[in-house]
């Protein structure tokens, strides 16, 4: 049976393979368009993360998702129903924020049982239930701690067992690891991801980091200037950007021009030698000078400049021995395969902005 769209604005589901479907959605602050013309769909039970640099939307849009900013235009729909106009209380959807919000005054228990107790679930079956929120967060023995006798990342955990608990059917996450250090933010991403696969919930995740969004991600919408410049699997966005954008924004690439095309080359598939015997007989090969040079142990990264001013990043592997480092200074070769890269466009041509 096909449904109308007064269906839908009624609260009957039109598509529930979905798990949020964003169309033509806008929004602006004042002169400022945060989200310009969205349109997104997000499946259920994906991984799903939102990246951008600050002001770019990514924010905004999970906001409205939540139902805590109004839109201009567009809609919003949770498993089929529209719920652009309703109120965030009202949504199957639950947030988790980088402060977490946890109630000091409460017990680890007693804050992932709050959201039972508003909705008078049984003493009994709320205690289970949190108990459970609990486990799955690895924090079975802190139900008796207050937030302030735990770390950053057990607090972290903390508020992901009472968002959890109620299993909503999408769980918003706004940069929730921003407030741990790298090692600590490292292992709750793996952690995240396992929960996210063992409570079946649709995660929308919003991140300014581009490792933490290719670590967990089923998923990635690359965000800049209120527009989806890209949405794609990590491999797809990394390995095949749509736009220079993109290309520059996730990880490091080189704008190489080659035949009337620039290609997007990541450092680590460009070959240097120093000896122009060794240069591949199938690849394109251009002189360099090394201008700079940073150790970073298993690799070394290189910063070269082109007779025509353009400076090229190269990742080498060491190979173990120190004495492989190029110094700066040295004229090298450095060396890619068009047949293996991915073009962006004709050269000189700015690719634009994709929803």
């Amino acid at each position: 049976m096909t449904q109308t769209a007064d269906d839908v604005t009624a609260g009957v589901a039109s598509d529930a393979t979905a798990a949020v479907r964003i169309t033509g959605l806008h929004k602006s602050f004042g002169a400022v368009r945060a989200v310009d013309g969205v349109d997104l769909t997000i499946e259920k039970g994906e991984f799903f993360t939102m990246l951008g640099p600050s002001g770019s939307g990514k924010t905004t849009l999970l906001r409205i998702i939540g139902g805590f900013e109004s839109v201009d235009r567009g809609t919003v729909e949770i498993f089929g129903v529209d719920m652009t106009r309703t109120p965030p209380y009202d949504r199957d959807v639950n947030t988790v924020f980088q402060n977490y919000a946890l109630f000091p005054h409460m017990t680890v228990q007693d804050n992932v049982e709050y959201g039972l107790r508003v909705k008078r679930v049984p003493k009994k079956k709320r205690a289970d239930t949190a108990a459970d929120a609990l486990a799955m967060v690895g924090l079975t023995a802190m139900g008796g701690r207050k937030p302030d006798q735990l770390s950053g990342g057990q607090r972290q955990r903390v508020a992901l067992a009472r968002a959890i608990v109620n299993r909503p059917k999408v769980l918003l996450l706004d940069e929730p690891l921003g407030a741990l250090d790298l090692k600590l933010r490292q292992g709750m991403q793996l952690e995240l991801k396992r929960i996210q696969r063992e409570a079946g919930i649709t995660f929308i995740y919003v991140t300014h980091d581009q490792e933490e969004a290719l670590t967990m991600s089923d998923r990635i919408a690359v965000f800049h200037k209120g527009q989806i410049e890209q949405a794609g699997t990590p491999v797809e966005i990394y390995e095949q950007p749509s736009t220079e954008y993109v290309a520059g924004f996730i990880g490091v690439s080189n704008m190489l021009d080659h035949a009337g095309l620039t290609y997007a080359v990541r450092p680590e598939r460009i070959r240097m030698v120093t000896d122009p015997a060794s240069e591949p007989p199938d690849a394109v090969c251009v002189p360099a000078v090394v201008r700079e040079v940073i150790y970073l142990g298993v690799n070394t990264r290189y910063t070269v400049g082109l007779a025509s001013g353009q400076a090229v990043v190269v990742i080498r592997p060491n190979g173990g021995a120190a004495d492989n480092v190029i110094p700066a200074g040295t004229d090298v070769t450095i060396c890619w395969w068009p047949t293996t890269s991915h073009s962006i466009g004709p050269s000189g041509q700015m690719s634009t902005p994709k929803n």
